[in-house]
């Protein structure tokens, strides 16, 4: 644990967060409003816009409730936070920024990511520069909520700009755990390590044992009801993947072998050329059109 988790964490457990938790359904996304009660002030983590993919239309009900719960509860907002760039669910972002003002924030690597696929789509307009996020989270780098205190926390592995915010008791982690009856994230998208995904989970884990941990998906293992949050401790004791006594290398080959099972997300090709412009479409052609690309034979097994 480094000098700068322990000191924080000692002022955790005197910090908690309002949370409110929206879970979107067709994505199993837990979208989550981080509220200070004292000036009202949130952040609003990993938003989802709704996409028919069949019919190539976006659509904003999902969106449409959290804007109207941030006006009703009289919040402002001052952050859109993304924990990376997801492949599984378009980014709402832009479109809430637009009805509430914020700013939206990811970690710095994103950088790494935009070129990826940049070159994977060849598509020179994807920026390679952080653009268009408002703004690119260092690992540790300290900002606030209001008056909650927060920071941001590197934990690649899954992508290489995954990070966990961390803000009073309270962790958001992402995909780089789910609830511990189901594990942690896949590591076979470009850039992603299984090694490095292990060394991340274990900066988790040395945040205070009572720290809550919210969850960015949860796919209900043995059909029970969503759930989002749960404690560092229970992570520890519990994950069915990398709990406390399960080492690097055993945890990198389980790995390897179940993530070569795995499908591709359903979204991945149109959410990623979407998510490295922070949520925004692709630029609109002569016909003012915007238009997504769909790369043969990248993703398929």
């Amino acid at each position: 644990m480094s000098t700068l988790q322990s000191d924080r964490g000692e002022a955790e457990s005197s910090v908690r967060p309002k949370v409110h938790t929206w879970f979107h359904e067709p994505s199993n996304t837990a979208c989550h409003c981080i509220i200070d009660p004292a000036t009202k002030h949130c952040a609003v983590v990993d938003s989802v816009l709704d996409f028919d993919y069949a019919a190539a239309c976006t659509h904003t009900e999902f969106a449409d409730a959290i804007v109207a719960y941030i006006k009703a509860e009289g919040l402002t907002l001052d952050w859109l936070l993304e924990t990376h760039a997801h492949a599984d669910h378009i980014s709402a972002a832009p479109y809430i920024k637009r009805q509430t003002g914020g700013k939206i924030g990811i970690g710095e690597h994103i950088k790494d990511v935009q070129k990826v696929f940049g070159e994977l789509f060849h598509d020179p307009s994807i920026p390679r520069d952080g653009s268009p996020f408002d703004k690119l989270f260092a690992d540790e780098e300290t900002f606030a909520i209001g008056r909650l205190q927060a920071y941001a926390m590197h934990t690649p592995g899954h992508t290489p700009a995954c990070i966990v915010y961390v803000v009073g008791d309270s962790a958001f982690v992402g995909d780089t755990l789910f609830m511990p009856d189901y594990g942690t994230a896949r590591c076979d998208f470009p850039g992603g390590d299984a090694h490095i995904l292990y060394r991340s989970v274990h900066k988790i884990f040395a945040l205070s044992p009572q720290t809550k941990l919210y969850m960015c998906h949860d796919y209900m293992p043995g059909g029970r009801e969503p759930r989002w949050v749960c404690t560092v401790q229970e992570q520890r004791e519990g994950n069915v993947q990398i709990h406390e006594g399960v080492r690097e290398d055993d945890f990198v080959a389980f790995r390897k072998q179940r993530d070569a099972k795995l499908s591709a997300p359903a979204l991945i090709l149109p959410s990623v050329q979407v998510n490295v412009r922070a949520g925004d479409m692709p630029p609109p052609e002569s016909n003012g059109v915007s238009y997504l690309k769909i790369p043969i034979n990248v993703f398929g097994r």
